[in-house]
């Protein structure tokens, strides 16, 4: 179980059954290293959040904001979730379902622009 406790697990597994099809259709272009032989996982437990695909390699971040991310609260919490991965050495990558939904491709670009464009120093 590579150190995970129980709970996380069991909600990780939750979560990656229940994906929004908008998750889905992007895990679908992601899965099985097909972005340039890069490997992602979904929804990893990082403190107290899970964040919806990870390269752990690159240390990014891929976050799938639907809907209600535009509500003042939700951008707040979204602020302090990004900040909180940060302070881990992730980089977060924001993506709408209205960006996958209106072209996947564009989306893909922009991760793999991501993943090879080089990290911050700390």
């Amino acid at each position: 179980m590579r150190g995970l406790r129980i709970p996380e697990t069991r909600r990780a597994r939750q979560l990656r059954r229940n994906q929004t099809s908008a998750e889905e259709q992007l895990w679908r272009a992601l899965r099985g290293r097909k972005l340039n032989g890069f490997k992602f996982v979904r929804q990893l437990p990082l403190g107290p959040y899970f964040a919806d695909f990870v390269c752990r390699e690159q240390k990014l971040v891929v976050e799938v904001d639907g809907a209600t991310h535009g509500s003042d609260a939700e951008v707040s919490r979204d602020e302090r979730r990004s900040a909180y991965l940060a302070g881990l050495g992730y980089r977060v990558v924001r993506i709408t379902n209205a960006e996958i939904f209106g072209g996947i491709e564009n989306v893909v670009e922009a991760i793999l622009a991501a993943l090879e464009s080089p990290s911050p120093s700390p």
